[in-house]
C-alpha cells in the first residue's frame, strides 16, 4: 500500500487539530442551537420531517459501515476498514449538514410533559447526545491518524485504541439515535409532540 502522507500539519499535530476541529464543531452545533445565527434558509415543519427521516437513514448506513470496517480490521482487511471508515465519516459529515439546516432553518419536535416513556425517551435521548459530544475528539482523532499514516505506522500509534473507544461511542449513540427518530415518528401521537422552531 503506498504511503499515506496527507498534510504536514495533520500528521505531525493531530492532537492540536483535533482539538481545533473539536471546538470548531461545538461552538457551530451550539451556535445553531440556542444562539440565532441568522444564517439558515427558513424551512417548513413537513421539511424538517423530510430532514429527520433522511437523516436517519444516513444515520442507519453509518452504523452498517461501522461495523463493517469492525469487522473487517478484525480480519486484518486494511483497505476495506479504511474504505468502510472513510464512509462513515463522509456520511456523518452529510448528517451534520442536513442536521444544521434542519435545525438551523426549521427547528425540533420535543416530547410533552404526560406523554408516556417520556422519561425513558428523554434519558435515552441524553444518552445519545452525550455520547455523540463525547465520540466527537475520538473520531477525528482516529481519522486524523487513518489518513495521514500508513498501516505499518498506525502501529506506533493511538489509533487502535482511540478507535475501538470512538466505534463504541459512536454505535451506541447512533442506536440511540435511531431509535429516538422511530419513537417521535411511530409512537408518539401529534398531540404529544411540541414543535420548537430554531427561526427566531
Amino acid at each position: 500500500m503506498s504511503t499515506v502522507r496527507g498534510p504536514a500539519f495533520a500528521r505531525e499535530h493531530p492532537r492540536a487539530l483535533t482539538a481545533v476541529l473539536t471546538v470548531v464543531g461545538y461552538v457551530v452545533v451550539v451556535g445553531t442551537l440556542y444562539g440565532d445565527v441568522g444564517i439558515y434558509p427558513e424551512i417548513s415543519e413537513a421539511t424538517v420531517d423530510l430532514l429527520a427521516a433522511a437523516i436517519t437513514v444516513i444515520n442507519a448506513l453509518t452504523i452498517c459501515s461501522l461495523v463493517a470496517g469492525w469487522y473487517w480490521i478484525r480480519n486484518g482487511e486494511v483497505r476495506k476498514h479504511r474504505a468502510a471508515m472513510t464512509a462513515a465519516f463522509t456520511l456523518i459529515l452529510i448528517f451534520l449538514v442536513l442536521y444544521l439546516l434542519k435545525t438551523g432553518g426549521g427547528g425540533r419536535k420535543e416530547i410533552v410533559e404526560g406523554a408516556p416513556l417520556r422519561s425513558f425517551y428523554l434519558g435515552m435521548l441524553g444518552v445519545h447526545i452525550v455520547l455523540s459530544v463525547l465520540s466527537v475528539p475520538l473520531v477525528l482523532y482516529a481519522i486524523t491518524l487513518g489518513t495521514t499514516h500508513t498501516p505499518a505506522e498506525l502501529r506506533e500509534t493511538a489509533h487502535a485504541t482511540v478507535g475501538r473507544l470512538a466505534v463504541s461511542a459512536w454505535l451506541v449513540s447512533l442506536v440511540l439515535g435511531v431509535a429516538a427518530y422511530l419513537m417521535l415518528a411511530f409512537f408518539y401521537g401529534p398531540e404529544q409532540i411540541e414543535y420548537v422552531t430554531g427561526v427566531a
